[in-house]
């Protein structure tokens, strides 16, 4: 597979992303008015408490079982590893910045979460889906790719909302019980992919109770349009201003996420396959390097809204991180792409 080939591959899922976020904030533009700051707030609801939970229930059920987990073990630990070498260097950019005390827990997340889920289900099927894939046929690719990323979003979503939640929490006296139930919204699909008997109830062709897996697979397709469409919407408070965050902050963060991370996920998940720790699926590891040179969670701004703490900073802050990630997550990938085909 020669180097045009792997950026093309890479570039199209990219390009999928910017034209729906483009899309995003066309619509929320004043003089539109299609999706304004209510209707993202209700969008965003909906996305969050049925899209996506559908979303991941009907991908964990349909794949993951016994001897899968026992392959994908290294998942958890290597997300759980994003999280701390993000945190370790958010702590670094905070020393060198000198960063107000109200912006250090937002610094910390943007650093430690990265967009696990929504991203890598846009560009995991894009890429399966372009000719030059190293990943074998479409489908298959398809397939297990969408359940390595809905595991990632599962996964991120309970780091995300048990860590960065609280340490933004700590600089507000709010509290918010958003959090249980969006924790609470991921167990199902592990249920039924792991549990035998309520798999042949709902898991197949011929299960008896398979219009629940064809509801959740209906409402689970929602869920990327949607919240890449919100995503956009929410970049437009970046791009209207309103926020004096230091440029050396937004740097510190953007050389985080796009090349000390990145770096650092290359000697984790190489030394990983060199040991034996991770087994030999170049689409999983693929989606393992890949988590270490994501943007952050665009579910951190849900994050600041809830407690009124640097809402408009993560609006600069995101705008300017997800406006790179065109570039930066392209040459991630095809590097990532070389290495694993």
């Amino acid at each position: 597979m020669g180097l045009v080939d792997l950026f093309i591959a890479s570039t199209i899922p990219v390009l999928k992303v910017l034209l729906v976020t483009g899309l995003g904030s066309y619509l929320a533009f004043d003089h539109v008015g299609i999706l304004g700051d209510d209707a993202r707030k209700h969008l965003n609801n909906i996305t969050f408490f049925v899209f996506s939970p559908a979303l991941v229930y009907s991908n964990l059920a349909k794949t993951i079982t016994y001897d899968s987990m026992a392959k994908l073990w290294f998942m958890p630990l290597n997300i759980l590893i994003t999280f701390i070498v993000g945190s370790v260097l958010g702590w670094v950019v905070i020393q060198i910045t000198r960063a107000p005390s109200h912006l250090r827990g937002l610094i910390i997340g943007c650093c430690a979460a990265g967009n696990l889920g929504n991203l890598l289900l846009i560009i995991i099927p894009a890429v399966c889906k372009e000719k030059g894939s190293p990943f074998g046929d479409p489908d298959v690719c398809q397939t297990y790719g969408m359940s390595y990323a809905s595991l990632s979003m599962a996964i991120g979503a309970i780091y995300l909302w048990s860590y960065v939640y609280n340490i933004v929490r700590v600089s507000s006296s709010s509290r918010s019980k958003d959090v249980e139930i969006i924790n609470d919204s991921y167990i199902a699909g592990f249920v039924v992919g792991l549990v035998p008997l309520i798999r042949k109830l709902i898991i197949g062709d011929e299960a008896p109770l398979r219009v629940l897996q064809d509801t959740a697979l209906l409402l689970g397709d929602g869920a990327i349009p949607a919240v890449t469409l919100v995503m956009g919407g929410n970049l437009l408070k970046g791009l209207k201003g309103g926020s004096e965050i230091r440029k050396s902050i937004i740097f510190g963060i953007v050389f985080v996420r796009y090349v000390a991370m990145p770096l650092i996920g290359i000697v984790i998940v190489q030394g990983a396959i060199r040991f034996g720790i991770v087994h030999d699926n170049p689409l999983y590891q693929f989606v393992l390097l890949l988590q270490f040179a994501l943007p952050p969670a665009m579910n951190i701004g849900t994050i600041t809204q809830l407690f009124g703490a640097g809402e408009s900073e993560c609006s600069v802050i995101m705008l300017w991180c997800y406006l790179l990630a065109s570039v930066a997550l392209t040459v991630w990938s095809t590097l990532f792409l070389w290495l694993v085909s």
